[in-house]
């Protein structure tokens, strides 16, 4: 058992006593010093951990910033805050493309530890609005030095289509913004179609590859809509790649490629594609091959492949294109070849 554990444990004992004699009064005294010595001394870890990392972030950025061409985005991705490699990708597409309004939205961000937006709001001290529906992560992140080092608004609430641009007015985001992240593990397809109040020049998003490269599909329309509770696996949700470029093609958006975990793909605004298209050879998503899934019991099955959406498949889709609903496994295959060889299919 982890030493602060054990303290923890010792101290809420000896406080639960109500008349204390003075040895177990002086037990709870030495234990309170040393739960607080050892937090004191587990946030110092952290901050020098995180002001190491902001170091090597900083390294990285100004390598980055040499490259001229890539054969596909992922190839200028690391990561510093975000969970995969968006962190570099974000940090190369800002210093490619000229005129970006330094202003970001990010929702789905839980307690920001881990975030597409955090090294850009460090490293490059853009304005920022993050959103999440938990009043813990974002207690959190309001107790944190990032709300008086910078200008980033916190705003704790549950996203649907019916709240969205309303968020972005409230806190004055609408209008013209450098970048818009959504990820929200469900309704991302319907949110991203609902606004109408912001124009970003940037947009990730992430889209589900267990639901392949071929059908531009997402789960149906349901404000309720919770992952886990939706399908154990925790693998239906959220939209397809395709489902994505259909939206974004018709909101004047071009897919410029994604992260190499195939979770996360990116988006430039067609009068800003210019700047960026030459620069990058291969403009595609990449498939998945991470083995998130769960058991009934939510522990990790990790089925992997063509497997994943096996699980799936009596599962309801909508197609974008028609509105139709059907079983996934109505769709026949899911996979190009491409994607299949990556993924080992």
């Amino acid at each position: 058992m982890p030493f602060r554990r054990w303290t923890s444990g010792l101290l809420n004992a000896v406080r639960s006593c109500a008349s204390l004699p003075p040895a177990v009064a002086e037990l709870r005294r030495a234990t309170e010093s040393a739960h607080g010595r050892i937090a004191a001394a587990q946030a110092q870890a952290r901050a020098a951990a995180e002001a190491q990392m902001a170091l090597l972030g900083t390294v990285a950025s100004l390598s980055n910033r040499t490259v001229e061409r890539v054969q596909h985005l992922s190839d200028v991705g690391f990561r510093v805050s975000s969970q995969w490699g968006e962190d570099g990708i974000i940090d190369w597409l800002v210093g490619k493309i000229p005129n970006l309004r330094p202003s970001f939205v990010e929702f789905g961000v839980e307690n920001y530890t881990e975030a597409n937006t955090r090294f850009l709001l460090q490293r490059h001290n853009w304005r920022g609005l993050i959103a999440d529906g938990s009043q813990e992560h974002m207690a959190e992140v309001r107790g944190s030095d990032l709300t008086w080092r910078h200008d980033l608004t916190v705003v704790q609430r549950f996203i649907d289509t019916s709240n969205i641009n309303g968020l972005f007015r409230e806190h004055g985001f609408d209008g013209e913004i450098g970048l818009l992240s959504i990820d929200i593990d469900g309704q991302d397809y319907w949110v991203w179609q609902a606004i109408d109040c912001v124009n970003p020049q940037i947009i990730i998003c992430e889209y589900n590859a267990v639901f392949g490269d071929l059908h531009a599909i997402t789960v149906p329309a349901d404000a309720q809509f919770d992952r886990t509770r939706a399908h154990h696996s925790n693998l239906y949700w959220g939209a397809s790649i395709r489902a994505f470029e259909h939206l974004a093609a018709q909101r004047g958006f071009t897919l410029i490629g994604s992260n190499r975990e195939g979770s996360n793909a990116f988006f430039v605004r067609n009068d800003l594609l210019p700047a960026i298209r030459e620069r990058i050879a291969d403009l595609s998503a990449r498939p998945s091959l991470f083995r998130e899934s769960r058991a009934p019991d939510s522990s990790l099955t990790y089925v992997r492949g063509t497997a994943r959406a096996k699980a799936i498949e009596d599962m309801p889709v909508c197609d974008v294109r028609s509105g139709a609903v059907m079983p996934l496994k109505e769709l026949g295959a899911l996979y190009s070849p491409q994607w299949r060889q990556i993924m080992g299919a």
